[in-house]
């Protein structure tokens, strides 16, 4: 479990294809600090099994299906990453609940700068509108985000200077993909309404 606040920019070091994955190695100090394998930490948002670790870098098997589901098949090698480590139950809970488990991409469709915090707008595909609210959380490659503005097909989350400093919103670009997860409590009131 995550809680969207990242904790730095990694970079993408070196992508090993194979035939029905990819094996993922990122830089990443903080990450790796008191990294052990078979730690979950969050790369974009997609919750990766560390395989291997080096000198402030760790390795993550990446299957095909999460390749497919998630912008983690755009990455190439120097690729900014948002990176987050696992919470333990120490851990404050600065953001919202995070599992790291990527419901779909949305677009970037727009961004305007603010003198001090910037908007950026972000198609929201249709399997997930449904768990989307006004003043709600939404996790947007890694990053636990407000909807400031809700629309039919997308959204909008404001953005603080630290974010645009910390993550990788600072510098994506329209038309650039991101990792979109839901909000779980909405996923798990939707199941018992249903049975």
């Amino acid at each position: 479990m995550f809680t969207g606040i990242v904790e730095e920019l990694g970079t993408v070091a070196v992508l090993e294809e194979q035939a029905d994955a990819v094996r993922l190695t990122v830089e990443g100090s903080v990450a790796t600090t008191d990294a052990a394998l078979g730690d979950s930490i969050a790369v974009n948002g997609c919750c990766l099994t560390v395989a291997a670790l080096g000198d402030g870098t760790f390795t993550a098997d990446v299957m095909k299906m999460t390749l497919d589901k998630t912008s983690l098949g755009a990455l190439t090698v120097g690729h900014r990453v948002n990176l987050e480590r696992a919470c333990t139950p120490q851990t404050r809970l600065g953001g919202h609940i995070v599992q790291g488990h990527v419901d779909t991409t949305g677009t970037i469709l727009g961004r305007s700068p603010g003198e001090h915090w910037e908007l950026v707008e972000i198609a929201l595909p249709e399997q997930i509108q449904r768990y989307v609210v006004l003043h709600g959380s939404i996790t947007v490659d890694g990053i636990s985000l407000t909807v400031a503005e809700l629309k039919d097909e997308s959204f909008v989350v404001s953005l603080i200077p630290e974010t645009l400093a910390r993550t990788t919103l600072g510098f994506k670009q329209p038309g650039d993909p991101v990792n979109l997860e839901a909000d779980i409590i909405a996923k798990h009131v939707e199941r018992l309404i249903k049975t």
